[in-house]
């Protein structure tokens, strides 16, 4: 059965608890920030971020309210996933429950997943060599835990489930928001790129919560997986070996 995180931002109130959340149960160090008059901290993704919240100043133009609108990001784990298109190590592909996942004992650090990402939401871990993000907490779900943002979550701004019924739930608070007046509410990432692991209720829309109002896998991802990947043995090997010369040249040229 697929399963689906729900993120229902009209919840979210900006505590950052997910985010404590999901840096302790993967065992990912704090990094150290400087205020720099916006909000959010971190203001980016990293091999040791994966989960943010996203602070956004919103002006209503009807009524000229300003608020602010939130929501938690991350990997959306979407059903076409740019980079398991372009991963020519065969090294990233969906567990049974809809989760993307990375084989770091396949991947050759090509890098060219986090730059593919239609979200942003990858990072690069230089020191290991390896692109680092959500895992949808496949260990935990193993274990029959939920995720550790959705538990740790004191709104229940982020529901954890089968995807049927929480698509059937978000209709039903999709209906309710819009009987209370909030003409813009809608579902966002159940129907996008296929179907996404990760979907939101939105009382916006996306672009107000930097998100892409059609999300796209690029024509780039769409030629790499149509043209290489079939020859991704040669591929790999051929990374591989530029790869390999490269840090033996390095070396040769450091200091002594």
């Amino acid at each position: 059965m697929l399963k689906s995180k729900l993120i229902d931002t009209t919840k979210c109130m900006g505590c950052r608890g997910c985010q404590v959340a999901c840096k302790q149960w993967n065992g990912l160090p704090a990094e150290e920030s400087t205020f720099t008059g916006h909000y959010e901290n971190p203001v980016r993704y990293s091999a040791n971020t994966w989960t943010r919240i996203v602070f956004r100043e919103h002006e209503n133009k009807d009524t000229g309210d300003v608020k602010w609108l939130f929501s938690k990001q991350g990997c959306m784990h979407c059903t076409e996933a740019a980079c398991e298109k372009v991963c020519p190590a065969g090294a990233i592909s969906h567990t049974d429950s809809g989760a993307v996942t990375i084989d770091r004992k396949k991947c050759i650090g090509c890098n060219y997943c986090v730059a593919s990402c239609t979200f942003n939401v990858m990072a690069f871990n230089q020191k290991e060599n390896v692109p680092q993000k959500c895992t949808l907490c496949d260990d935990r779900q193993h274990a029959g835990l939920t995720p550790a943002c959705a538990k740790a979550c004191p709104t229940g701004a982020i529901k954890f489930g089968d995807r049927p019924e929480l698509a059937a739930y978000a209709h039903h608070r999709v209906s309710a928001l819009l009987s209370e007046g909030k003409k813009d509410a809608h579902i966002y990432g159940l129907n996008e790129l296929e179907g996404m692991g990760v979907f939101y209720i939105l009382a916006d829309k996306p672009e107000a919560y930097s998100l892409p109002a059609k999300p796209q896998v690029s024509l780039s991802a769409h030629i790499w997986n149509a043209v290489f990947r079939p020859l991704r043995v040669l591929v790999v090997l051929g990374i591989g070996f530029a790869l390999w010369n490269n840090k033996v040249e390095s070396e040769k040229i450091k200091p002594d």
